[in-house]
């Protein structure tokens, strides 16, 4: 009898011994920073390998899985207890804000292999858009400019540019009143 899939990891002993690193220096060097500190947390993340521009804000208690598989344009932020499952990459435009309690989850496994394998699939967050409070996006999404997510929603499908959404799954309810012309 074989061994089932999930009784194996995905991930080489390289990478796993790099976030067994970068677990240690997280909670050694970026947790407990003050909430000012942001151009030490960046540094950090830039030490493993995150693409994070030096006007980004990433607050201590972000969680992130891999920051190698970080990219966050100019005047981004990661807030409190926002956790990134990032196995497949997450990237942030330029002034996207992703609020406290969200999970952005990079990666899924395909259901129809008895073995479930794991299928990483990146996420994206395009510039000005807002994901509010506790909301939970899937592997694979984007989020089109300027979008606003409202709180505790779900998204499971791409979202359009400059719409307000919300619920589960994630749907546009209206457009937003200030549009790209506005900045």
């Amino acid at each position: 009898m074989r061994k089932p899939a999930f009784a194996t990891s995905p991930h080489s002993l390289r990478n796993k011994l790099g976030r067994s690193f970068w677990c240690m220096v997280y909670v050694l060097t970026f947790y407990w920073t003050p909430r000012p500190f942001h151009a030490w947390r960046i540094l950090i993340l830039r030490l493993f390998g995150a693409d994070v521009h030096r006007t980004a804000r990433v607050y201590p208690k972000a969680r992130i899985w891999h920051p190698g598989r970080l990219k966050m344009a100019e005047y981004s932020c990661l807030a409190d207890d926002v956790d990134i499952y990032n196995v497949g990459g997450v990237e942030l435009g330029a002034y996207a804000l992703v609020s406290q309690y969200t999970y952005l989850c990079g990666a899924t496994h395909d259901h129809e292999d008895v073995d479930f394998p794991l299928v990483p699939k990146p996420i994206v967050i395009h510039a000005r858009a807002w994901v509010a409070a506790d909301v939970y996006v899937a592997p694979g999404v984007t989020i089109g400019e300027g979008t606003v997510v409202g709180a505790r929603s779900s998204v499971f499908g791409d979202l359009p540019a400059w719409q307000i959404c919300i619920g589960t799954p994630a749907k546009p309810i209206k457009a937003r009143v200030l549009g790209p012309d506005d900045y």
